[in-house]
């Protein structure tokens, strides 16, 4: 079935449908990772979005009921050049064609996606319309009376409706060592505002106790439960769009330890007094060198962000930037003088990527120690 790809400056595509019949608008963006595909279609921070994968054969390994980062696909349409029609691992439960399917997300094929993304590096992302239903004159038309990203509370749509403690099998390896290192158990409670599910895990393998509340849990509610530490999750859109999230970490400030990740990590430098901006294109992709400026390294990261921290009086309001984008020099993360807290605008716990800035997790945790330790 032919399908086509239509952009708000009139860019039109041709391919071959894949998935689901139907029309589906977004904003359309490009994702540079060679393997993952799996965990970025289950990624909430996707809502809103059609993404195009850079690398050209995508679909080898198939998918499985392991490799998912949250219920469901939350991409709106999936762009690749060629979908492998047979793929091959011992973990295969559907081909990506199938899972589509399932999940009733739209898909192109046959596309010069290095094109596409050039044109995008160009000209920023922007909307687009994908069908298999109408023709490109009206597609154009109705992408060009969507709306766009900004002015939409996307993170409502992707949020948990009530609070749950995240089970999952602990990795025997790290609780083993996290014994041998004397950790102690910490309630964490992470504010959903489209969390992925490495994150949780993550902390439960350094042997904590997870609960994932809504993203409008007050700071009250998250302080009555006796909660050691707060992590903001990764999720979709403009932060500016979550002021009551904004407001929540704001009452939070110097009060718990508090860990912003990706969305999380610009909500908190708003509730800081700091601003964020849309870049053009932003950073997708699990090959993204980032510089720890307060540890002297470089580590190479996981990354899924549209916005950015702005870098102007920062030192003012108290801010220290702690890591920075070695390929344009945005802010990747950020700490404070007065407040225990540890913001990055990547990934820490992977899943897809490398899982180089890993640690970062466990100086969170060290926080939270000192911090119980100062109460006691």
């Amino acid at each position: 079935m032919k399908a086509i790809l239509v952009l708000e400056d009139g860019t039109v595509v041709e391919g071959q449908s894949n998935g689901v019949a139907g029309t589906t608008l977004g904003e359309l963006v490009f994702n540079t990772s060679m393997t993952g595909y799996q965990e970025i279609y289950t990624d909430p921070s996707y809502a809103g979005q059609i993404v195009i994968l850079t690398y050209p054969l995508i679909g080898n390994y198939g998918t499985n009921e392991i490799d998912v980062e949250s219920f469901k696909p939350h991409i709106r349409g999936m762009v690749v050049r060629e979908l492998c029609p047979a793929p091959n691992s011992w973990r295969l439960r559907f081909s990506l064609s199938d899972f589509l399917q399932r999940h009733r997300v739209i898909g192109i094929v046959g596309v010069d996606t290095r094109a596409l993304t050039r044109h995008l590096r160009s000209y920023g992302t922007m909307r687009c319309g994908l069908s298999t239903e109408v023709n490109s004159k009206e597609l154009l038309k109705m992408v060009r009376t969507s709306p766009d990203i900004s002015g939409q509370d996307l993170v409502a749509t992707v949020t948990t409706s009530a609070p749950y403690r995240f089970l999952y099998p602990i990795d025997k390896m790290h609780e083993t060592e996290g014994r041998k290192r004397g950790r102690k158990k910490h309630k964490i409670s992470i504010i959903d505002c489209g969390v992925k599910y490495n994150q949780p895990r993550s902390l439960i393998s350094r042997g904590c106790e997870v609960t994932v509340v809504p993203a409008k849990t007050s700071a009250d509610a998250i302080l009555r439960e006796k909660t050691d530490g707060v992590v903001i999750s990764n999720g979709p859109g403009d932060p500016k769009d979550v002021p009551y999230v904004i407001e929540t970490v704001r009452e939070l400030l110097g009060r718990i330890p508090i860990m912003g990740i990706c969305l999380g990590h610009q909500i908190l430098a708003l509730a800081l007094g700091a601003d964020t901006y849309k870049m053009k294109f932003g950073h997708r992709g699990a090959n993204q060198p980032v510089k720890d400026m307060v540890r002297g390294r470089v580590v190479v990261t996981s990354q899924n962000h549209g916005y950015a921290v702005v870098n102007n009086g920062l030192g003012e309001k108290g801010i220290r930037v702690s890591h920075v984008n070695v390929n344009d020099g945005t802010i990747e993360g950020i700490e404070h003088d007065d407040y225990p807290i540890i913001s990055v605008q990547f990934h820490p716990e992977a899943s897809p990527g490398p899982m180089d800035s890993g640690y970062l997790f466990d100086e969170f945790l060290m926080k939270v120690s000192s911090w119980k330790q100062g109460k006691d």
